[in-house]
């Protein structure tokens, strides 16, 4: 008996698709069997090499910048316009502010843009996007699906990075809170905690000698992780094979967690 993770019929939204983490997971979902409509703010022209590399007929780019509550609404709108219906939410976008800052010198600027981004429109997203769920959830009983994508550094904290623990541990209390409010309701609501994984994010960290060898000191499997290992559990949390889990923190970081 083959097993096969399928997630054919289904329609995803997954945002910040067209690079990293989530490309990988734009890929891998088409691969699954599933429609995708993802975001981009700047990358074009990788978006729209990843829609002709996945197919136009399956796979969708919208140019939106989810900074704040305000774009949420209309990128959902665009998902469910495109292909008729929304099964999965995938929230993979944030920003990471690279430079350190201690708590009395971080810019206030600062503070709000990385909240805004990671925490405000991942807010307004889930909102829209359980609108469409529920909806569809009284016509045919179709389950519904959010994972987020938090961090390590939500669970054991950043030192001189407080604005992006902050965020992707509140991404955490999310995910534990909504999963309660909503799996009666047919929607699963979990979350992936990656540690560091070689995106263009984490890029100037691990190029640079000292920094690259403290992060790997941190981490017990002695490498940090790549966009695909990433993809791949939140891919499983979308799919039958997940059908008794909701409100985990899925950690997928090496063992990273548990030693810092």
């Amino acid at each position: 008996m083959s097993v096969s993770l399928s997630l054919t019929s289904r329609v995803a939204l997954i945002t910040g698709g067209s690079r990293g983490i989530g490309a990988a997971a734009v890929k891998l979902f088409i691969q699954a069997g599933a429609k995708v409509v993802f975001n981009y703010q700047k990358a074009a022209a990788q978006a729209q090499q990843l829609v002709q590399e996945c197919g136009p007929d399956r796979c969708h780019a919208v140019a939106c910048d989810l900074t704040g509550t305000e774009t949420a609404c209309d990128l959902v709108a665009a998902a469910v316009q495109r292909f008729g219906r929304l099964d999965i939410l995938v929230a993979n976008h944030g920003v990471w502010p690279a430079a350190d800052a201690s708590i009395d010198q971080m810019a206030d600027t600062q503070w709000r843009n990385t909240l805004s981004v990671n925490l405000d429109s991942v807010f307004a997203l889930t909102k829209h996007s359980v609108v469409q769920m529920k909806k569809q959830s009284r016509q045919s009983g179709a389950a519904g699906h959010i994972v987020f994508v938090s961090s390590t550094s939500g669970q054991r904290g950043e030192e001189f990075h407080v604005d992006y623990s902050a965020s992707k541990g509140a991404l955490i209390s999310m995910t534990k809170s909504l999963s309660s409010e909503l799996i009666r309701q047919g929607i699963y609501v979990n979350c992936v905690a990656p540690g560091w994984v070689d995106t263009d994010m984490s890029a100037p960290a691990l190029a640079n000698p000292g920094s690259s060898k403290e992060i790997l000191d941190t981490i017990p499997l002695g490498r940090v992780g790549t966009p695909e290992e990433i993809a791949g559990p939140i891919l499983f949390l979308c799919t039958e094979y997940a059908s008794f889990i909701s409100g985990e923190i899925f950690n997928v970081n090496g063992g990273a967690v548990l030693v810092g």
